[in-house]
């Protein structure tokens, strides 16, 4: 820890001002130092007030985003808690630096975050990329005992902690495109990646990367009719470290269910009521042909139900679906 840090931290604890001396007799440091860290916390975006004979206190977080902020909203037992949150100002990849810290002995349950990621990608390696300040990039590193065939399902869970927290933090009715795309208003608003290594018939880990476009306020002419952002959406700036947190309470709380059962049963109730697919008109990119169908939800290994209309009902359980009003497709 830096000693920002712990001035951070030492004023978030406190209920009121802390005086600049008690500041100094607590992290053994000179007035000076204080005040020093005190100005590079402001630059950071921290509001702090000063007053003569009180002392400082932290008035608004709300602009801020680093390893205090998100650990200070945090409420989680074990993803991300006890010090096990890792916050990079620029990254190439935070799903990168998961399977480096991972391979370098990481545990499970590590959450790591960025302001800004230089080479994040999506599916198919597709870019994924902001300017700083404006996104949440993050991944979970998770070190699972079940068989390899149940990781998949994983995405799904991050997708529905992901619309949970944007519904509780920002007040938006955040939906799911199945099987993982977060979307307000027929656009997108969240990004999900995950990656696994195995190791003959077991997992080394998982990395969940998932991309929030928070600040974001134009997009590239090729997107900017299928993508937002919440400060567009409210208009308002969002807290990133909130959100970040109530992401990883609300996935450490489905992940915990979905490994007592092995499968979604118990949580496809709650995904299809996110789910925009469900009782629309889909059109299914299979590879060995395209066709149209009647989506009505996920099963429990997250596979998505169409109908087709021949009667007859077909899993899906990769692969793209466009839905009918949703990312241009008519």
């Amino acid at each position: 820890m830096t000693m920002k840090s712990d001035l951070i931290n030492y004023l978030l604890e406190a209920d009121d001002f802390v005086s600049g001396q008690e500041i100094a007799n607590k992290l053994n440091i000179s007035r000076n130092a204080v005040w020093k860290a005190i100005n590079k916390a402001r630059k950071e975006g921290f509001e702090i007030e000063a007053v003569p004979n009180r002392g400082y206190r932290i008035v608004s977080t709300d602009d801020v985003f680093n390893e205090n902020t998100i650990t200070a909203e945090l409420k989680t037992k074990w993803l991300g808690a006890d010090g096990n949150v890792v916050f990079i100002r620029e990254i190439d990849s935070t799903n990168e630096e998961a399977k480096r810290r991972s391979m370098a002995g990481a545990s499970n349950g590590l959450l790591i975050a960025a302001d800004f990621q230089s080479a994040g990608k999506g599916r198919r390696g597709r870019t994924w990329q902001a300017s700083p300040g404006t996104t949440i990039a993050m991944s979970y590193l998770l070190k699972p005992d079940f068989v390899p065939d149940l990781a998949p399902m994983m995405t799904l869970l991050m997708a529905m902690a992901t619309a949970k927290a944007i519904r509780e933090v920002a007040g938006l009715e955040a939906e799911i495109k199945w099987p993982n795309d977060v979307i307000v208003g027929g656009k997108k608003l969240v990004g999900i990646l995950t990656e696994m290594a195995i190791e003959s018939d077991y997992i080394q880990y998982v990395v969940i990367g998932t991309g929030i476009n928070v600040n974001v306020t134009d997009f590239p002419d090729d997107i900017k009719d299928k993508a937002t952002s919440l400060l567009i959406e409210t208009g308002k700036k969002v807290s990133r470290a909130k959100l970040v947190a109530a992401a990883a309470a609300a996935f450490e709380e489905y992940y915990e269910v979905f490994c007592s059962e092995g499968n979604l049963a118990s949580l496809r109730e709650e995904y299809n009521s996110l789910c925009v697919n469900v009782g629309r008109r889909v059109r299914v990119l299979d590879p060995k042909g395209e066709y149209e169908a009647d989506a009505y939800g996920i099963n429990e290994k997250g596979e998505l139900r169409v109908r087709c209309d021949d009667g007859s009902e077909v899993l899906v359980y990769a692969g793209e679906v466009s839905v009918r009003g949703i990312y241009g497709y008519t």
